[in-house]
């Protein structure tokens, strides 16, 4: 099933771009993008027809609050600008990035296609791990295992870091795993100080094009939601 467009009743100069498996993106007027996160659910790699009345507000006030706790750690494409009325608490406006094409996933805890690649292969995106490790076990450190970013309906694949590498290049690859478990340790520790367990978590980064963070690695999109991480009590 195909994510469906949602009439949020925006203002006319409001142009849609594109739509996610949650996610309705429009540009603005002044050339920057409204993430609206509707209230769809994605299970599987598709979007079920069920609607959960809310979802997306909590969705954002989440994203919103963990950028402002990650923000030392690197800069989210949050803007200043204020979303329509119709839209405000399930939208943000952000700044326009070149997106890298990897899903930038961390992972603490065996589970999920972390769990099947380790029974495989005892590896998961290449990355050797001790024997004897079983569904939920803690790793012995969090570990960077990208995966590709596939379309509605189809499946991420996990890939290797040198893959990551021949995609992007040797130093910005570098970067994404570098960030990416600088964030991942922060709110590691932020769930743990709530009795939460983050067991992984998923992260799309880009480029800034313009203003104060041009040519910066940005955090983009949500950020340690449940939809986009595992938390376990």
């Amino acid at each position: 099933m195909t994510a469906p467009v949602v009439v949020y009743g925006l203002p006319a100069e409001y142009e849609h771009v594109y739509s996610g498996k949650v996610r309705d993106l429009f540009s603005t007027p002044d050339d920057r993008l409204l993430f609206i996160a509707s209230d769809r659910i994605s299970a599987y790699d598709w979007v079920l027809p069920t609607l959960i009345p809310d979802k997306g507000k909590i969705l954002t006030q989440l994203s919103l609050w963990w950028f402002e706790q990650l923000a030392d750690i690197v800069p989210s494409h949050v803007s200043r600008a204020s979303a329509p009325a119709s839209v405000r608490e399930r939208a943000m406006v952000c700044e326009r990035l070149d997106m890298f094409p990897v899903e930038c996933v961390v992972r603490g805890y065996l589970a999920g296609s972390g769990l099947a690649d380790y029974r495989a292969t005892q590896k998961i995106c290449g990355q050797g791990l001790p024997p004897g490790l079983k569904d939920g076990s803690r790793l012995p450190k969090p570990i960077f295992t990208p995966a590709t970013k596939a379309e509605i309906g189809e499946h991420d694949m996990n890939i290797t870091f040198d893959e990551v590498v021949t995609a992007i290049g040797q130093e910005e690859a570098q970067q994404l795993r570098r960030i990416s478990l600088a964030v991942y340790e922060r709110a590691d520790e932020i769930a743990r100080e709530q009795g939460l367990i983050l067991a992984d978590t998923k992260f799309e980064i880009g480029l800034g094009r313009s203003g104060k963070y041009a040519g910066d690695y940005v955090l983009a999109d949500e950020v340690l939601t449940p939809d986009s991480s595992r938390y376990w009590p």
